[in-house]
């Protein structure tokens, strides 16, 4: 590490840890200096070493483990927190293999919130799916959806363990409008058992309900682990910070002019 004078020691150290973390040298579970070995090591003190430390912490960079010490984290996978997106096309764009386990599929009857949702009749007939998605065989995502029957008649004969309820949507049913919402949860039992959850890990839930040609299609909440996940989104904007659109990575640096 170079020192400047420009900038602050804790944030020298913090560009030497993820210099090392981006050219490879520490990967994913690689264990980093300790506060004592970088206060030896550069000359700092250690109240420097534990911000630099602490922040990339937070900034999702390590894992640090009481009594045991620090380490490179696993990379934050992402999905599009305004795009309807695919998991397994998320996945298979990472390098990764996409696998769901199913573990409902029936015809339910509308409560009073569902009928409201749905712009149905209490007691009508919906559809419901819930599956986890893995990647790499590391569950990633609980999705528990309900679809409207005239949207997608055939929805209960699919195999959702080869195609993803997302993708077998779009092919019957073209969205025309979207409504997503997203909120930290502590997740219940079942969701930590079937996310592989440790006690105490937050959960993000995304809420998405979908239509077309004027009726509601879909109402979904996708469950992603909040160590695991992160939604995020790029967009165009307007030069008063207006949406224009979302800009996706096949677009990003090949926009041909356009504002």
């Amino acid at each position: 590490m170079t020192r400047t004078r420009r900038e602050p020691l804790y944030r020298q150290i913090k560009s030497h840890v993820t210099a090392e973390i981006e050219r490879g040298r520490w990967g994913p579970g690689s264990r980093v200096p300790s506060e004592n070995e970088l206060v030896t090591k550069f000359g700092i003190s250690r109240m420097t070493a534990n911000r630099a430390l602490r922040e990339l912490m937070h900034e999702g960079y390590l894992d640090r483990r009481p009594g045991v010490g620090t380490f490179v984290r696993d990379p934050l996978r992402q999905t599009s927190l305004v795009e309807l997106s695919n998991i397994a096309e998320e996945i298979a764009s990472r390098g990764g293999r996409h696998t769901a386990r199913v573990l409902e599929l029936r015809k339910v009857r509308a409560d009073q919130s569902l009928a409201d949702t749905f712009a149905t009749t209490l007691a009508a007939t919906l559809y419901y799916v819930s599956l986890v998605h893995s990647e790499d065989g590391t569950p990633v995502q609980l999705e528990r959806r309900f679809v409207n029957p005239a949207a997608a008649p055939f929805f209960l004969r699919q195999d959702f363990s080869r195609l993803t309820p997302t993708e077998y949507l779009l092919s019957v049913s073209p969205v025309d409008e979207l409504e997503h919402s997203v909120k930290a949860v502590v997740p219940e039992p079942e969701v930590r058992r079937l996310l592989v959850l440790k006690l105490g890990t937050p959960a993000l839930a995304l809420h998405r309900r979908s239509w077309s040609r004027g009726i509601v299609v879909t109402d979904a909440v996708l469950i992603y682990p909040a160590d695991r996940y992160e939604l995020k989104s790029r967009y165009r904007t307007s030069p008063n910070g207006g949406l224009w659109y979302p800009v996706s990575a096949d677009r990003r640096g090949d926009d041909n002019g356009r504002d």
